[in-house]
């Protein structure tokens, strides 16, 4: 079964922006990671301002669904703008649905990052289809045993 959840872009206040939607929903963030804990690479540097930004939080707020976000880096694509600080996240069953809904929804779009084996231990990929909108796709293998 395939999950559908937004996930949402700031300009340095994710951490802000998530204490107030969890003083709403309730409940714990199930992750907080910061660009500092991302292995360096030499082809995106990160700045130490940067460093201390989102790099990904995610807060569930029922039993299927989850807020997720991250803040925007100079490092992979600069600042967001209103309008634009949204992305549909799907998390599939399988690598081979994840590469299903790649192969269908990014037909025409624009591919930010094919489907492949993360640092952080999920098969994933962004892109924006054709009509504009963003997507990820986020398959993890020891959530689904």
């Amino acid at each position: 079964m395939n999950t559908i959840n937004p996930y949402l872009h700031f300009n340095g206040s994710c951490e802000e922006a998530f204490n107030f939607y969890k003083s709403t929903f309730g409940g714990e963030f199930s992750y907080l990671g910061r660009y500092s804990e991302m292995p360096e690479n030499p082809d995106s540097p990160i700045s130490e301002e940067e460093k201390e930004k989102i790099m990904h939080m995610s807060l569930p707020i029922s039993e299927h669904s989850m807020l997720m976000g991250s803040d925007a880096s100079d490092a992979f694509g600069g600042a967001v703008s209103q309008g634009s600080n949204f992305s549909v996240s799907v998390s599939p069953s399988s690598e081979k649905e994840t590469d299903r809904l790649f192969a269908g929804l990014s037909e025409g779009g624009q591919v930010k990052m094919p489907p492949a084996k993360t640092f952080w231990g999920s098969y994933f990929c962004m892109f924006t289809d054709k009509f504009g909108i963003h997507w990820m796709i986020d398959y993890m293998a020891e959530h689904k045993d």
